[in-house]
């Protein structure tokens, strides 16, 4: 069965709560220990309606499966993936929805290592549709100051850098442009918190600073920044 037995979120569970379910997800995943779940009674306990803990928006590489990584089934989390992990008005009324309507506790913004969204942006590639895309990465690119030498895409230590700020740039870019997770998380029912997931190690990275609303992260330039 799901973490949660496929039943409705708990009103005591807490966003600190639902983080521990994921970081303990991840655990089993990286060590191999995934647990035993039906899939199919998931599909029929999950039939006429769903209670995710949380919502997960993360990048849409072939490696960053949400549900794998953190060992969630059927009905556990809401999974949001676009390149680069980026803020559009279709992933915050996305995130809105998870929050506000179904109830979820936590909102986690997912990058990962090696992101083909961060490396184009790195090198400023203009291609269809996706140079929009891009360009919502770009500032952490320009923010980017502690690698001097190699700002490219060809420099894995810079990539990396800048994956890691446009996490907390995305996590900025929720808070400024939705007054509805804002207010959800001011009432301390929802928490957000950034994350790096590494495809090497299958390991995730989490910034947990940000999961207490009272506490300031640094800005700069509309890039938050780690401390």
């Amino acid at each position: 069965m799901g973490i949660h037995d496929t039943a409705p979120v708990p009103q005591d569970l807490t966003p600190q709560g639902a983080l521990k379910r994921l970081k303990e997800g991840n655990f089993r995943f990286v060590n191999n220990l995934k647990l035993n779940r039906d899939l199919l009674e998931q599909v029929n306990d999950t039939k006429n309606d769903q209670w995710p803990f949380a919502a997960i928006l993360s990048c849409m590489d072939s490696r960053t499966s949400a549900e794998l990584i953190f060992d969630q089934g059927l009905g556990d989390i809401f999974s949001i993936r676009i390149a680069g992990n980026v803020i559009t008005p279709g992933t915050l009324g996305s995130l809105e929805y998870a929050t506000a309507v179904a109830g979820s506790r936590l909102i986690l913004v997912l990058g990962h290592t090696g992101c083909g969204a961060v490396k184009g942006a790195c090198d400023d590639v203009r291609f269809g549709n996706l140079t929009s895309l891009l360009q919502k990465i770009r500032p952490s690119v320009e923010a980017e100051n502690t690698v001097m030498q190699g700002r490219d895409s060809n420099n894995p230590e810079f990539v990396a850098a800048v994956a890691r700020l446009n996490v907390h740039n995305s996590v900025n870019q929720i808070l400024k442009h939705s007054e509805v997770i804002r207010e959800l998380i001011a009432q301390q029912k929802v928490a957000i918190v950034p994350a790096m997931y590494d495809v090497a190690t299958g390991y995730v990275s989490f910034f947990d600073e940000s999961l207490f609303p009272d506490t300031p992260s640094p800005v700069k330039e509309g890039v938050l920044l780690e401390k």
